[in-house]
């Protein structure tokens, strides 16, 4: 017994110490990433590639339970790479309201680097001026134009594709899909489709209220320019970027912040002009890009926030068929 319970406590400690320190498993529960990842996976999440962080609060490892009022200083060990543009990146949800490594687990794909700038023009993101490509497995909504009203697209021909939502009917002419660019080309190909255009989200569908920052009537489709802050990074403060980067001070550097009645900008009851960020931040985006709540709607991440980078698929679960996905086992995360 006591060799049983001693070999026990031994595994669990390594256990502790690797998931800790080294990597980290987590499981995706919606389809913001898809085609690229899918509802059911299990990921592989490596926490050396950025830097490990070491915990922040003290509590039952894996659980929300944990020491209220107390927290460690933060410390990251030296990674071996940077976060780089296209990563697939674990990180904790920056504005839920909880001590950072307790705070929810997301996974997104970062599009904008510290000091980058960000635009995203008719659906197509650019990052600097230069338009990014799209990456394999993206999707997004597409306005299908039928040659004859008449004619039914099939659901089954469209799933053969890898299509298998079919958005809605607009109207006898019209069908709204959400595909990847290769079934569109598909698709593009068959006799009674017309045309595809990509669905383009209206100004006055009411996204300004729910978009980041609020009010400037911004749409998943047609968003910014806006910067991304970097370390040592020095803005000049105005009523135009105030909502833009106050949130950012006041949320992840830790600072008190008001306008005053004469419009002027005070941190930690000091009035100010500019402010030097101190950590790196990034903007993300999910693969399927109009089913997906990012920095769009929340804003950016902070490095400290980030847990590790996605690299593996190490299992796979297909609920409606209650089934392994067996060709996506041990697939190399893109």
């Amino acid at each position: 017994m006591r060799e049983w319970v001693e070999a026990l406590v031994f595994a669990l400690v390594v256990m502790l110490i690797v998931r800790t320190f080294i990597f980290d498993l987590f499981r995706i529960p919606t389809p913001s990433m898809e085609k690229s990842l899918l509802v059911g996976d299990y990921l592989f999440v490596s926490k050396l590639n950025y830097g490990t962080r070491t915990p922040i609060t003290l509590g039952v490892p894996f659980t929300q339970y944990h020491l209220p009022g107390f927290s460690l200083p933060y410390f990251r060990f030296p990674g071996f790479s940077d976060v780089k543009r296209g990563d697939a990146v674990v990180f904790n949800y920056p504005i839920e309201e909880k001590p950072v490594d307790r705070k929810m687990h997301y996974i997104k794909r970062v599009i904008g680097l510290p000091g980058e700038e960000v635009v995203v023009k008719d659906k197509v993101v650019l990052v600097d001026d230069e338009a990014l490509s799209t990456m394999e497995g993206m999707q997004q909504f597409w306005d299908v134009y039928k040659t004859d009203e008449r004619v039914v697209v099939s659901a089954q021909r469209l799933k053969a594709i890898g299509v298998d939502t079919l958005a809605m009917t607009i109207n006898p002419k019209l069908l709204r899909i959400v595909a990847t660019e290769d079934a569109i080309e598909e698709v593009e190909s068959w006799s009674y489709i017309d045309r595809v255009e990509p669905y383009i989200a209206s100004e006055n569908a009411g996204y300004g209220a729910i978009m980041y920052p609020r009010g400037r009537g911004y749409t998943p489709d047609n968003y910014g320019p806006i910067k991304i802050p970097g370390k040592g990074d020095t803005v000049t403060l105005t009523i135009d970027n105030w909502h833009v980067y106050e949130p950012v001070i006041r949320r992840y550097e830790g600072h008190e912040t008001r306008v005053t009645p004469q419009g002027k900008f005070e941190i930690d009851g000091n009035p100010v002009t500019s402010y030097t960020f101190s950590q790196n931040y990034y903007f993300v985006m999910g693969d399927n890009r109009d089913n997906s709540e990012d920095s769009r709607f929340w804003g950016f991440v902070p490095f400290d926030h980030v847990v590790g980078k996605a690299l593996l698929i190490y299992y796979s679960w297909d609920k409606d068929k209650n089934l392994p996905r067996f060709s996506r086992i041990f697939k190399v995360i893109k």
